[in-house]
């Protein structure tokens, strides 16, 4: 016989009760599979929906923040491999950083769709279970100094499934919300994995030197707990949606629709700054200032993480084009500073500077995040029409997480590049500087000039 109980918003039943019915239609089955789900039925929102969102969204940004640590993990060691004992080149180091961005960029489609097809709990557990993989293969590597430069790169590559786990969980989270809270929810969710880059650049350098002499090790061993611990609160405390569902139509309808590679193209300027620059920075302060202590590196990745949802908020007031383009014209204004720091070889410009570039990259990952649902639900039509364009944007946020972050592999290899070339990295972030340019007009014109399609339409 089946036994039936009804959960409160506070408490979920355990796996083992199948099937169980909620108030307001919501059916809990083994497996922690959830029926009837619907957070735009008000009354089920209110009386058990909210609650059980908010637990599986504290859970995710867990899960995410993790995630988001392992993939910048390497930017953190990199300036420490030459203490353990490794000889490497300039260019060697920069694709240790670059390669783990580019895996990431790479399995953030299949990571999205990994949700509908696990469930969100399911995919949880998975991902971050697969984290045991790049940090213990980590702390392997980095206690054999004569490894060949191709395995240490290929240990390197693992952090990759990092930087999946922000689209699988951006995913899952937007299920269990209402439109009208989804943004919030979203930003919350993606402002807490961006913080692990800032947490891993923070925590590495003091666990690592901690005692005598340098132990990279730790580093990896530091996780292994911790990727434990988060899969096993999502197994037991995190739900699947039976009715959350991924239409493989919506990327392919997202990818038809020009203003889906123009975001995408914006992204890079803005995300892909952030986590490029993010990777670089405790690299670049070792190379230009050795005489600083790399702890401080952490500051950059916290200052653009916690800019994201102010960027967010100050597009839903102004409009995110309108917001996007400031924040290229400071990242622009940044990266001018940058370079004058270098040719002055004065530590404190440079730092501030790259602090200031740090917060407009913030501030426009939200704000294009904000753009995208606004750009695809102008113009007129009927309901097919409308859900049609929802759909498109759906499948452009994906297309457009994917996108952006080949920022953090372009703008490793472009230091490199400079490097090589000119003896400095002034070429490149020269280029950096005309990129923003480009990318900043490429914005007016498109979403903000009267005379463009949206006319005086805010976006």
């Amino acid at each position: 016989m089946t036994q039936t109980t009804t959960p409160t918003p506070a408490t979920a039943p355990p796996a083992a009760a199948a099937p169980a019915t909620a108030p307001a239609g919501l059916t809990v089955r083994r497996g922690r599979w959830i029926d009837g789900w619907d957070p735009e039925d008000a009354d089920q929102w209110r009386t058990v929906g909210r609650a059980f969102a908010r637990r599986n969204l504290g859970l995710s940004v867990f899960a995410e923040f993790l995630g988001f640590a392992v993939w910048a993990l390497w930017s953190i060691v990199v300036p420490r491999l030459p203490d353990a004992g490794f000889a490497l080149t300039v260019d060697q180091m920069f694709w240790l950083i670059a390669v783990p961005s580019l895996v990431g960029a790479t399995l953030r489609i299949p990571y999205t769709f990994a949700v509908p097809v696990f469930g969100g709990r399911n995919w949880t557990v998975v991902s971050a279970l697969l984290l045991l993989l790049p940090t213990g293969a980590l702390v392997w590597a980095v206690q054999n100094p004569q490894l060949p430069f191709g395995a240490l790169l290929a240990v390197a590559a693992l952090a990759g499934v990092g930087g999946g786990n922000f689209a699988s969980s951006m995913a899952n989270i937007s299920f269990f919300y209402p439109e009208k809270e989804k943004g919030k929810a979203l930003g919350l969710n993606a402002a807490g994995g961006n913080i692990g880059t800032a947490a891993v650049q923070l925590a590495v350098p003091l666990v690592v030197a901690a005692g005598a002499g340098v132990s990279l090790e730790r580093a990896g061993l530091m996780f292994l707990p911790l990727a434990v611990l988060a899969a096993v609160l999502a197994w037991r405390f995190m739900d699947n949606l039976s009715n959350a569902k991924a239409d493989p139509r919506a990327y392919g309808a997202a990818a038809r629709a020009k203003h889906t590679w123009v975001i995408s193209f914006v992204y890079i300027g803005t995300f892909g700054s952030f986590i490029g620059f993010s990777g670089a920075f405790p690299t670049l302060l070792d190379a230009q200032f050795p005489e600083v202590t790399l702890t401080i590196a952490f500051l950059g990745a916290l200052v653009g993480s916690v800019a994201r949802p102010a960027g967010g908020a100050l597009a839903d007031r102004f409009g995110g084009a309108r917001v996007t383009v400031v924040a290229f014209g400071v990242m622009a204004l940044g990266t001018v500073g940058a370079i004058l720091a270098l040719r002055a070889q004065s530590f404190g410009l440079f730092f501030g500077s790259f602090l200031l570039l740090f917060l407009a990259t913030g501030a426009g990952n939200g704000s294009v995040y904000r753009m995208i649902p606004a750009v695809f639900r102008f113009g007129a039509g009927d309901d097919a029409d409308r859900a049609r364009r929802a759909k498109a944007a759906a499948g452009c946020i994906g297309i457009a997480g994917a996108v952006g972050a080949l920022g953090g592999f372009l703008i490793p290899r472009g230091f490199a590049v400079s490097t090589s070339l000119t003896g400095s990295i002034q070429a490149a972030l020269w280029v950096v500087v005309g990129l923003y340019a480009v990318m900043a007009l490429t914005t007016w014109a498109v979403y903000q000039r009267r005379g463009s399609a949206f006319g005086t339409t805010v976006i």
